[in-house]
This record gives structure tokens, sequence and C-alpha cells, in this order.
């Protein structure tokens, strides 16, 4: 898989297409959440984005601190069904973490996980804090990683 990194303008139209399609498939129809993805975040976000064979098959998008939470952060954490057994999911985190160190540094990272998944955060350094809830009717908790 391959990484990058890219500003809502630097993504290609099929990047993009790509992206959104991936996040609908994952977010709302598997998870069977219905909710506005289109958030009119995604112009303000840094996209980290995995590609393999010329296919989207890992993302998420990242904040500097103030855009979305007081700390850096980042959120839309996808991979795709088909993908997952080749741990992509830490790989895009990883690169996401380091893209934020990178170019926001001196700063904590705060995400907000699905709560399933806090073995899996908790393994890339953050610690949960607060009380769960629902996000989207979804439950989620609050981490951070300093």
């Amino acid at each position: 898989m391959e990484i990058s990194v890219k500003t809502f303008d630097e993504l290609s139209n099929t990047e993009l297409y790509q992206l959104l399609r991936l996040r609908s498939e994952i977010f709302v129809v598997e998870q069977d959440c219905v909710y506005l993805d289109l958030d009119n975040k995604d112009q303000k976000a840094l996209h980290v984005v995995g590609t393999k064979n010329g296919q989207v098959v890992a993302y998420t998008r990242i904040f500097q601190p103030g855009d979305y939470f007081k700390n850096a952060s980042i959120g839309r954490v996808v991979v795709a069904q088909d993908q997952r057994k080749f741990g992509y999911g830490k790989l895009i985190m990883e690169a996401s973490i380091s893209a934020i160190e990178e170019k926001f540094p001196n700063t904590s990272i705060e995400i907000s996980a699905q709560s399933y998944l806090l073995k899996f955060y908790s393994d890339l350094g953050f610690t949960a804090f607060g009380e769960e809830y629902l996000e989207d009717g979804i439950p989620h908790t609050r981490m951070l990683k300093k």
C-alpha cells in the first residue's frame, strides 16, 4: 500500500470519489449508520490516503489544533473490508500520527474512537478519557495521545 498526505485541493477527482465511496461503504452500509458524511470539514482537513493498485483501500483525515478539537485530531479512519487482513489500519494510523507530528509539532492528538476499537487505538499510544457517548448511534470514546 502506498500512502500519501494531501490537502483537499490536491486530491484528484478520482481519489476524492474513491475515498468518499469507501467512507460510505463502511460507515453507512457496513455499519448501518445513516448520517451526513459530507460535513464541510473535508476542505480544512489533510487527507491521508492509502492506495493499492490504483484504488483507495485505507484513509483518514487529520486536522490541525482548533479545527475540530482543541488538539490535533484524526478521524474517518477506514479500511476496505477485503483489505483488513493486511494491517493497513495500523499503517494508515501510523502515517496519520507521523503527519501530525511533522505538520503540527508539539501537540497532543485527540480522536473520537468507536468504542469497540479501544484496544486498537490503545496499542497506538492513545488513552481513553471521559464517558462513553453515542455519535450517530454508535458508542464512541474520546482518546488522547500526548
